[in-house]
């Protein structure tokens, strides 16, 4: 085996946690299938003689990849980050496929992701690599420029700001599923005391519609004032996962015109994540969720050989 082939081979098996680095650094599926496609561009011109560790050094690459697209979206004044929908993965009720389960590892729900959106790149970085993939404050203090005790104290910052800011969800889907079910039948019969009663007070619906202009709802009331919108939906909804927790999808004539996620903690909905910009869904994979042969999307782009 050459050199090429094996770094070709090499890639391509570490492709799935790279991407799951790059997903959670961006938030955007598409995106991180470009960051990970970059990586490659990256390893082909690199010096690659002296590499010892292949996994840690691609993990280096593709973050130093990461932290630059999220810098240049702060001087191109993008939509505010934090109301910003990150891309949902939607997979069917039965599972995902490997490749998504491992994006979706260490539960990585769609509410985290609207916190780290939050973060600042460097505090981003430091505590996605480090908290949920084990990267020593050591090796990650040279990509920002930082010591490795101010790379610790950017993590424990942002580890503050995503315990201050996120609830943990039922773990048992079933039961996510039983209370988001409740929603929408609550909704379709317009019964708002019902709909309060399977929201928690302090609720929060962030929805993402054409053109990416975001609103935010908090309050039960003010979530269940939206039940006429949720009426008109609910015979469209399909039950699909949506970042491995009960979500819903609303087809119409077999085309996705809105993803839901929901956070569901203590028998209550905590947070409604919606997504419903034609642009950014024509973007998502949905194979295995639409009908027929109508699946669309990006999937498992961003390998050799595949600019």
């Amino acid at each position: 085996m050459d050199e090429q082939t094996w770094w070709r081979d090499g890639f391509e098996e570490h492709r799935p946690h790279l991407r799951a680095v790059a997903y959670r650094m961006l938030g955007s599926l598409s995106e991180a299938d470009d960051a990970v496609q970059d990586a490659w561009l990256r390893v082909e011109r690199a010096d690659t003689g002296t590499v010892e560790n292949l996994g840690g050094w691609l993990t280096t690459v593709v973050s130093r990849v990461c932290l630059n697209m999220l810098r240049s979206r702060g001087t191109r004044g993008e939509v505010p980050l934090d109301v910003r929908v990150p891309d949902p993965l939607v997979t069917p009720e039965s599972g995902a496929d490997p490749e998504t389960e491992a994006v979706l590892a260490d539960s990585v729900g769609l509410a985290l992701l609207v916190v780290l959106e939050q973060l600042a790149p460097a505090e981003r970085l430091a505590f996605v690599l480090h908290d949920t993939f084990g990267v020593p404050f050591a090796d990650i203090a040279p990509m920002i420029e930082r010591t490795p005790e101010a790379t610790r104290q950017l993590a424990s910052r942002a580890r503050r700001r995503v315990r201050g800011s996120t609830t943990a969800p039922d773990p048992d889907v079933p039961r996510q599923r039983a209370v988001v079910d409740a929603f929408f039948a609550a909704a379709r019969d317009g019964d708002l005391d019902r709909l309060v009663a399977v929201l928690h007070p302090d609720v929060v619906l962030r929805a993402e519609g054409a053109h990416g202009r975001p609103t935010v709802i908090t309050g039960a009331h003010g979530v269940a004032s939206s039940a006429p919108m949720y009426s008109k939906l609910a015979p469209f909804v399909r039950p699909v996962l949506v970042n491995g927790a009960a979500g819903a999808l609303v087809l119409v004539d077999g085309r996705a015109v809105s993803v839901l996620a929901f956070v569901v903690a203590g028998g209550r909905i905590v947070a409604i994540d919606v997504l419903s910009d034609p642009a950014r869904l024509v973007g998502l994979d949905l194979s295995g969720v639409l009908p027929g042969d109508r699946a669309g999307g990006r999937h498992g782009s961003g390998g050799p050989g595949s600019a």
